[in-house]
């Protein structure tokens, strides 16, 4: 039974996180749907896929109230859980990929629980309205009705560039230019309306609202760059489906920094510092 559940793991922890935005409250969840598949009668699930991602989902949703409650009370801005790329399981279309950026699992935020639901499994995994049906207790033209109301919420997302060559040599302008105080460089990469977040959670020092605009956010990075001084190690990695940064200190994650591109331009930076949410990450990334 454990081989039926570890062929499916990878999904479900994909499922969960983008339900909850956070990798240790997704690991969560998919343990104990493993304890629950565990608990059946051998060969009494018909369909083990559709079976893990009813309970997986409605696992998700009892959490979800507690966690909204909490994240209304948390310090400065709220990002999800920094995971790498390859632990998110397959990402084979542009739509399974943009769903587990860090941009959209934000907008995700503004749903209620079963909008949030039923726009996950029907925007990350393809499900139809009578498969979500099924998974929700919920009739179909429920559930219709809940996509299409998220889907008001949550607006046209923004398309970045896709992985690729160009997208990472962009990153590595922008990673050299900031190491080595460019900010002639920095201009050149920076979209003009570009935008930086970090969640420090209030544990540690972060700035507790977006920066906006060019200038401001060259002034940002280099004060960043400043704080961390020459000690931190900068390694290239992909998380969340786009590019990321990686800071190490002693060889602890002290940062993960997200660089969103569109059009060639980097359009959006997103920092996480939390030490709590980044405590998995190495560990994921298998570093």
């Amino acid at each position: 039974m454990i081989d039926e559940f570890e062929a499916h793991r990878a999904r479900m922890f994909g499922l969960a996180y983008r339900m909850l935005g956070s990798a240790a409250e997704a690991e969560d969840v998919v343990q104990d749907a493993c304890l629950r598949w565990i608990g059946t009668e051998p060969g009494s699930v018909a369909a083990p896929g559709a079976w893990l991602a009813k309970v997986v989902t409605n696992l998700c949703l009892n959490r979800l109230t507690a966690a909204r409650a909490t994240r209304e009370s948390y310090v400065g801005t709220w990002l999800p859980e920094p995971v790498p790329t390859d632990a998110l399981g397959p990402l084979e279309t542009a739509e399974q990929r943009d769903s587990v950026s860090m941009a959209f699992l934000v907008l995700l935020e503004r749903l209620t629980p079963a909008e949030r639901a039923v726009f996950v499994l029907r925007e990350a995994f393809a499900y139809g309205y009578r498969e979500i049906a099924d998974v929700l207790d919920l009739s179909e033209a429920g559930c219709r009705q809940l996509y299409h109301r998220g889907r008001q919420r949550i607006g046209e997302p923004r398309r970045f560039d896709a992985p690729g060559e160009q997208r990472r040599t962009i990153v590595e302008r922008f990673l050299w230019a900031a190491q080595s105080g460019d900010l002639k460089g920095l201009e050149k990469v920076l979209a003009a309306d570009v935008v930086a977040w970090a969640d420090g959670g209030g544990r540690v020092s972060a700035a507790l609202r977006p920066v906006l605009g060019r200038e401001k956010v060259i002034r940002y990075v280099a004060g960043v760059v400043a704080k961390f001084g020459e000690g931190v190690e900068a390694r290239y990695v992909e998380a969340n489906g786009q590019d990321a940064i990686v800071g190490l200190l002693g060889g602890q994650v002290v940062t993960v920094f997200v660089v969103e591109v569109a059009d060639g331009m980097v359009v959006g930076l997103r920092s996480v510092l939390n030490p709590d949410k980044l405590s998995r990450f190495a560990e994921l990334a298998g570093s």
